[in-house]
């Protein structure tokens, strides 16, 4: 996965993650299973999570902690904003904030990526 940084990279994850099957990844079920040490959920210590090891992947995403745990709610409205953005008619790039762009641009590659 080619990624610009920590906040594309989990943009590039919240994109995939809408894709795959989310019922295995609710935080309460994941609890009371006590699945949270071997998914490595991001909400207990680092020290509790066990060896590194990927946990959940999607044609180019990887990770090796929980994606519920990793994903951002600005990456989540992100993707919400393109979506909309494109429904409406797409406004000009120069009314958009340069991270808006950024952001849009990585949705539009991993869209051209998903329909290959």
């Amino acid at each position: 996965m080619r990624t610009f940084g920590r906040r594309a990279k989990k943009l590039t994850v919240a994109f995939h993650f809408q894709f795959a099957n989310q019922a295995g990844w609710r935080c309460d079920e994941c609890r009371r299973n006590g699945l949270e040490t071997r998914r490595r959920c991001g909400w207990i210590p680092e020290a509790a999570a066990g060896a590194e090891r990927v946990v959940w992947a999607r044609k180019q995403a990887a990770l090796t902690t929980c994606p519920r745990s990793y994903i951002t709610s600005q990456s989540i409205a992100w993707l919400e904003e393109f979506y909309v953005w494109r429904r409406l008619g797409a406004m000009r790039m120069e009314q958009l904030t340069a991270r808006q762009v950024e952001a849009y641009v990585l949705i539009e590659d991993q869209l051209g990526q998903e329909a290959q």
